[in-house]
């Protein structure tokens, strides 16, 4: 072995005059015109050996190389090599034409190495070809009228910060807020270096607009924008100040400043048009102060009002504002209040703000009501406004209130996932309202199954539900492969916390689902997960494709679902069935996963079975504690055929505004009541069939 000098860059040594080394360096320092260059020094092994085929015959002009390395070497007619390598050389990689690649591990310095390559098998790749239309879908026809949570959208992945995962990078995003501009839809939140846009609400494409200045900034956290005329001004969540862009042409990325930075120490924004012209600013993030507002210049953005205090929990009185997955941790931290919105309706304003944590499943938007913009302003009697702990979506909270092009209110809100890191989160989207009374509210009874989306006019937030109901729920699945203990009931448990994980990334690992029986398919949703992925920030080449098949038997299977030439970011692919599907298997096929192995979540399949609807839950007790009314158990009876619940509660029988999806059990721990109010509860049963009836209300 030898101590050598590597030099970098093709840089020939006798250029430059060579400082000396002192004893035990690792770096030896040249000096060069321009600059210096600092050199590693390694200590260096010889290895030699030699290549045969199969029955031991040499093979002259194989190349010897090291993995990743330009240092290579080729073999004489005896099939002999020496290849020189340094410290972190322990790869040998031999390459033959007609044989398979070879890999041998060294360390170091040997001198009888014997290879013996392997004949070539086929290698498996992706036909270049465009995709196949079926009876059920045609991607270049593809208009969908429903839509799933969580939002199908190109979710971020972590920039910079706490992306270094044992089990590979995680994408995110959260803190949304939509608004409708020039006949579209568009979606802005947290992490994105951009905003989605969309007519329907179900498919949505991506526009950058990035502002980064350093590779830990996150421009676009919390985001706030409005629209006054065809101007959109925007911007993003600061202590320390961040411009006001603006612009006419969004999609195009020409923003300009209104300002260079704001005064005020506006984290998680909101910035709201009153209709006689004033702008208002709403803004805070804390689990020590409250929210504040203030009214702005419309010249320059600067405060022209005194700041108020609008709102602060009070956790003491509302059970849901405590910390804690279930409202159960009053001991680690103090409820976090954040992420304002304000809405205007018939002359009131509605002020929602999000609690008590964003890793919760309780995670929810509650609202205050005022005459004035800037209060006082009076908690709501029905609150949250936006909740949703059971399902295999989680978490409704810092969100925001928009229009659609026909009208109709729509919540955005952010959802739990808190796997890899307490900030993983997806998005969610619920249809909303405000009653007879001007009580707002929003409904996710059904808010992670198949829901009419934008291009349908209606105003009654629970007649948006398909009527298409889980036919995947604990259903028997088969895979290719499995890497460690992500195993394939992961697939079918409605849990977004849990995955499959194949052994590998390459085209061909796939599941197949058994429904138990023939059923009436309406529409899937592939839910994919990042494990082993390598990815930072935002890149142009991530892209799924797949195929899904389907069979009666087993055996016989016919292409459903060609998505083998699809070019965009669908982690949470929503497919719509253009005609009924009549199936009892489906099989998965991956094609290309842009990162790491091949990883789902959930494959979650909607429609309906013959039969009957489930009976109506009877028995249904409400036993709230009497020493603390924020609390009550509730249970029932289970139903036969029944797989799982809808729990309603309300300030009233006819204002049963907020659900909670159970699976697997017949009670639930309810912690977020508020202390004061009586409320009312009913239930309802579901199976693949339909839904029951609601039982009768029990008032407590």
């Amino acid at each position: 072995m030898v101590k050598k000098v590597l030099l970098s860059c093709g840089l020939a040594l006798a250029a430059f005059a060579v400082a000396s080394a002192v004893p035990g360096d690792s770096i030896k320092v040249v000096k060069g015109q321009i600059s210096d260059y600092y050199i590693p020094v390694s200590t260096n092994y010889d290895y030699s050996g030699r290549i045969l085929d199969q029955q031991g015959n040499a093979l002259e002009g194989a190349t010897v190389m090291f993995f990743a390395s330009p240092m290579h070497c080729n073999t004489d007619a005896e099939g002999r090599f020496t290849i020189t390598g340094s410290d972190n050389d322990h790869r040998l990689y031999i390459y033959y034409p007609g044989y398979e690649i070879a890999e041998y591990m060294v360390e170091g310095g040997q001198s009888d190495i014997i290879i013996k390559m392997q004949p070539a098998t086929q290698r498996q790749f992706l036909a270049r070809k465009k995709a196949i239309a079926t009876r059920w879908y045609d991607q270049d026809a593809y208009a969908p009228k429903t839509y799933c949570n969580p939002m199908n959208i190109s979710y971020n992945y972590e920039p910079f910060n706490n992306n270094v995962r044992t089990l590979g990078s995680f994408r995110s995003s959260a803190d949304p807020m939509g608004l409708t501009y020039k006949g579209e839809h568009f979606l802005f939140s947290t992490n994105q270096g951009g905003f989605h846009y969309s007519k329907d609400l179900t498919q949505w494409e991506f526009a950058p607009a990035s502002f980064q200045r350093r590779p830990t900034d996150d421009d676009q956290c919390a985001p706030a924008a409005f629209v006054s005329g065809d101007t959109l001004y925007y911007t993003g969540s600061t202590y320390y100040g961040l411009p006001v862009w603006y612009t006419t042409n969004p999609k195009g990325g020409k923003f300009r400043k209104v300002m260079d930075c704001g005064v005020l120490p506006w984290w998680d924004p909101y910035l709201f048009l009153d209709d006689d012209g004033k702008l208002y600013l709403y803004y805070g993030s804390s689990n020590e102060y409250p929210l504040k507002g203030v009214q702005l210049s419309r010249d320059d953005f600067f405060p022209i009002s005194k700041i108020h205090n609008v709102m602060a929990l009070q956790p003491k009185d509302h059970g849901w504002e405590r910390f804690g997955m279930n409202n159960d941790d009053e001991v680690t931290l103090a409820p976090f209040t954040e992420g304002a919105s304000m809405t205007k309706h018939n002359g009131k304003y509605y002020l929602q703000y999000g609690a008590p944590g964003t890793e919760f499943k309780v995670y929810a938007d509650g609202v205050y009501v005022s005459d004035n913009p800037l209060g006082p302003f009076v908690y709501q009697k029905h609150n949250p406004m936006s909740y949703k702990p059971g399902g295999y979506v989680q978490g409704s909270g810092h969100g925001g209130t928009f229009r659609d092009v026909n009208g109709n209110y729509w919540h955005v809100s952010t959802c739990m996932l808190s796997l890899k890191y307490k900030f993983e989160r997806r998005i969610g989207l619920y249809p909303t309202a405000f009653d007879s009374d001007d009580v707002m509210y929003s409904s996710a009874a059904f808010g992670d199954y198949p829901n009419l989306n934008a291009l349908s006019d209606i105003k009654d937030p629970e007649k948006r539900f398909s009527g298409w109901m889980l036919l995947s729920l604990g259903k028997k699945v088969k895979v290719s492969s499995v890497d460690s203990c992500y195993v394939a009931e992961n697939l079918s448990d409605e849990s977004m916390r849990t995955f499959w994980a194949a052994k590998t990334g390459n085209p061909g690992e796939w599941l197949e689902m058994d429904l138990g029986a023939v059923m009436t398919v309406r529409a899937l949703q592939v839910n994919y997960y990042d494990y082993k992925t390598i990815q930072h920030n935002r890149a142009n080449d991530v892209y799924y494709q797949y195929r899904i098949y389907a069979s009666c038997d087993g055996k016989n299977w016919e292409l459903v679902v060609d998505k083998s030439d699809n070019d965009t970011d669908c982690p949470h692919d929503y497919v719509e069935l253009r005609e009924e599907l009549h199936t009892r298997y489906l099989r998965f096929e991956s094609l290309h996963v842009p990162s790491g192995n091949v990883c789902l979540s959930e494959f979650r399949v909607f429609g309906n079975a013959d039969g009957v609807a489930p009976a109506t839950p009877k028995k249904l007790m409400v036993n709230r504690d009497k020493a603390d009314t924020r609390n009550a158990m509730i249970s029932w009876d289970a139903v036969d055929g029944a797989y799982g619940y809808n729990v309603y509660y309300g300030i009233a029988p006819d204002k049963l505004y907020n659900a909670i999806t159970v699976y697997g059990t017949t009670q639930y721990d309810m912690r977020g009541l508020d202390k004061a109010t009586p409320y009312y509860f009913s239930i309802e049963s579901l199976n693949e069939t339909g839904v029951s009836p609601r039982s009768k209300v029990v008032k407590r």
